[in-house]
């Protein structure tokens, strides 16, 4: 099974193909065991270039893959970096945001609405169904918060 990163570059690669310049903000490799891999640091801004892709890696809060508050943690520490870091990428036509965690594509919502652009929901898991489906979470009011915010981002996507 390949993971959500494997299967961004598999896409990001063909729209290098296809002629497109192509950005990518992230954040610093460490999946699944939450340290940061060598040769990177977890820092504010860092700018790489790989097979023809800007890379930009942003500061989040760094754990290992367990724990549903440090993975949350995680998860919105990342949407506030990412969010921010947006703001600063110039000639930008399109944003796309990728599941399956959607604080990704509240980041990419937000950046395309103060951009004015049209954004891109690529979805590769349906979230947060799958936190109930595994057991992680119980229906809950925090799940039918992050229900509706679902289903509000599905509506405001230009392209889902």
């Amino acid at each position: 099974m390949l993971q959500p990163a494997a299967l961004l570059s598999i896409a990001v690669s063909e729209w290098v193909r296809a002629g497109h310049q192509v950005t990518v903000i992230t954040c610093a490799p460490n999946f699944p065991k939450g340290k940061v891999f060598d040769g990177y640091r977890n820092q504010l801004w860092q700018t790489e270039e790989l097979g023809g892709v800007r890379v930009i890696r942003v500061w989040s809060y760094i754990t290992a893959n367990e724990g549903f508050i440090k993975r949350i943690l995680d998860y919105q520490s990342f949407m506030v970096s990412a969010t921010l870091g947006a703001l600063f990428v110039r000639r930008v036509d399109v944003v796309v945001g990728t599941s399956p965690q959607f604080f990704t594509v509240c980041a990419a919502f937000f950046v395309a609405g103060v951009k004015r652009l049209p954004w891109v929901f690529e979805l590769r898991d349906i979230w947060p169904e799958s936190i109930k489906a595994v057991g992680a979470m119980q229906d809950s009011p925090a799940i039918r918060l992050l229900e509706r915010l679902e289903l509000f981002l599905y509506r405001k996507a230009n392209l889902l």
